[in-house]
């Protein structure tokens, strides 16, 4: 949520912070703004709304400058307006923040007090005039930012000007993502990494209690304190080219259709087909460590945390261990129980989601060893984590995750491969024949994307309904609550996923003509189980669109709508199941007019409790 972009160097700023802000859109946001320096003068320029807004009032009076300041807001404090859109300014201070500052009020009162006067109702202005407090009582402009910093209490990431020292870019994080983008004679500051790409691939991601001083050609970093830090660039592989269209219509699409890719390059360089297991080359903890937990906590929100389901039945079936599987926001709440024998897994596309950061503090304070699946190389979760395993999806646009998604099931397979063969639960055997499947698996989601037609026939037909019921059984249970999320989420449809198991204790009440229920029936051993589940369904007048294996479309001649999966991919089944769940709700959408790519009300990274 929000986005910043800076630029200082020897272009133009404004293209670049616009062109940054452009990347970002798949955010989510409200309003924009941006904020140049020019001959040691400040000009703003904010508009309510889409970026195009604000694009079209820069053609008519384009701003000057070779050092300026971007953002896309999210609203949190104060509704959406021109007015508490981002840049802010207090006297010569003018910059942009992403996160909350907790003790706003405190401070806005004591500065109220001091004689400043507030024009917005947002919790951000309240830094500015701090700043310039600060300055006012003889601080210099970095002096008075590290001041400032020392009283706000909450997450920022900032990025700040000054026309009293119309050269300095000041960048400073602590709770919410920040990078610095390093160029020849130019830097460039982002809070997500697509933003800058098309610039430079060499980045320094700011750790908490860090900033950094831009000026002269030159990058200072240094704590809040004062010391100064020798930070490494990491060089970024993902390309360009990853974040555009390429001819799709929206970004979801595309990023549905680079699954089996995604799924390829994740599995690339991992599988020792002939040992019969993985390597994981930042996982980090040894052999005898992961031989000793006694049991494993999954945290995770959202579409991670059902990746997060489908790794509990992967983890407790092949390496004979217990999982739990918690939502991150009630995680640290509820006092969990977690030491030095348990093995804490946080799931996050971003590496930046603010409740499963903290969850992955409060673990560490608890003595917990933490591992990460996460698709951002760099990002605080990895960087805080004992190991990790990167899913290499690519940026992933839209904001309803999709090749994100598999990958994360991708990265719980290889897990489950690793942890099975180290505790002596997988035989060699056992290892190979799921190694064999993820080797299939790329091939067998482009068969499944060969059901696109079919699906948008299926949507067609469903398009105007107001609700949706999706069931399953066993691992294709997290894929029914992944289905139901994705439309709701797109198509602004209520649907609700259940354990088909679970209907005759509630939802059985809500079936009649006018209720579509999505039935995931491939053939397992919960397959007899599901199909008198659909019965069910039937006898009451619902409309069933059933999910089957290959060749057992006869079986389902009652249902209202069948598609019959290309092939039975075995432990692999969530992830072809995935596919049709995506079409589905993307297909709705775009029939039903909605935003597919940028969705109401959400946005891609949720960087704030």
């Amino acid at each position: 949520m929000c986005g910043i972009v800076g630029y200082t160097g020897f272009q133009s700023a404004q293209p670049i912070i616009m062109e940054g802000l452009k990347r970002l859109e798949y955010r989510g946001y409200d309003s924009a703004g941006i904020c140049t320096v020019y001959n040691g003068i400040t000009e703003i320029r904010r508009r309510e709304g889409k970026l195009s807004n604000l694009a079209e009032s820069l053609n008519k009076e384009p701003l000057s400058g070779k050092i300026g300041i971007g953002h896309t807001r999210w609203a949190t404090h104060g509704r959406p307006s021109e007015t508490n859109a981002h840049p802010h300014q207090a006297g010569s201070v003018v910059l942009v923040h992403n996160g909350i500052i907790e003790n706003y009020p405190l401070l806005k009162k004591t500065l109220i007090e001091y004689g400043h006067t507030f024009k917005s109702d947002t919790d951000t202005e309240v830094i500015a005039h701090l700043i310039e407090h600060w300055m006012k009582q003889g601080d210099d402009f970095e002096a008075a930012v590290r001041h400032t910093l020392k009283e706000v209490r909450g997450a920022y990431a900032l990025c700040i000007l000054c026309s009293d020292e119309p050269e300095m870019m000041i960048a400073a994080k602590q709770g919410s993502p920040l990078v610095v983008g390093i160029g020849k004679g130019e830097y460039f500051v982002a809070s997500d990494i697509p933003a800058i790409l098309q610039q430079t691939r060499w980045m320094v991601f700011l750790e908490d209690g860090e900033m950094v001083v831009l000026t002269n050609g030159e990058a200072t970093f240094s704590s809040l304190a004062g010391g100064i830090l020798d930070k490494e660039p990491h060089h970024i592989d993902w390309s360009p080219l990853m974040a555009e269209k390429n001819g799709f219509r929206h970004f979801m699409l595309k990023e549905i259709f680079e699954q089996p890719t995604s799924i390829r390059d994740t599995l690339a360089g991992r599988l020792l087909e002939e040992e019969g297991d993985v390597y994981l080359e930042n996982l980090n903890l040894p052999d005898e460590e992961l031989q000793g937990f006694s049991r494993i906590c999954i945290v995770a929100c959202g579409t991670s945390w059902h990746a997060g389901l489908v790794g509990k039945f992967l983890l407790e079936r092949y390496c004979r261990i217990p999982v739990e599987v918690d939502i991150a926001s009630e995680f640290r709440y509820r006092n969990p129980m977690v030491d030095c024998d348990t093995l804490v897994l946080l799931i996050s596309q971003s590496g930046e989601t603010a409740d499963t950061l903290a969850a992955l503090r409060e673990a560490h304070r608890q003595g917990a060893s933490c591992i990460a699946i996460c698709n951002v190389i760099g990002s605080s979760i990895p960087r805080e984590s004992d190991g990790v395993i990167y899913t290499h999806a690519g940026p992933e646009i839209g904001v309803a995750s999709t090749k994100a998604f598999v990958t994360q099931l991708v990265a719980m397979y290889l897990l489950t491969i690793r942890l099975g063969r180290v505790r002596c639960s997988i035989t060699r055997e056992q290892a190979c024949t799921i190694i064999e499947e993820l080797v299939r698996l790329p091939g067998l989601v482009e068969q499944t994307l060969k059901l696109d037609g079919a699906v948008e026939q299926l949507a067609r037909r469903f398009q105007h309904v107001r609700d949706f019921l999706f069931l399953g059984r066993g691992d294709s249970y997290p894929i029914a609550l992944e289905g139901a999320l994705k439309l709701k989420e797109l198509s602004y449809i209520h649907a609700e996923g259940y354990p088909a198991g679970e209907m005759k204790h509630g939802p059985i009440a809500l079936i009649d003509e006018k209720m579509p229920v999505v039935v995931l029936a491939l053939r397992d051993r919960h397959y007899e189980k599901v199909v008198s589940n659909m019965e069910e369904v039937i006898s009451r007048g619902g409309q069933v669109i059933a999910l089957c294996s290959k060749g057992d479309a006869e079986q389902f001649s009652r249902a209202t709508a069948v598609i019959e999966m290309p092939q039975d991919a075995g432990i692999t089944s969530p992830v072809l199941l995935s596919i049709p769940m995506q079409l589905l709700a993307y297909h709705i959408s775009v029939l039903r007019g909605s935003d597919v790519d940028q969705p109401r009300n959400l946005a891609k990274s949720v960087t704030v409790e």
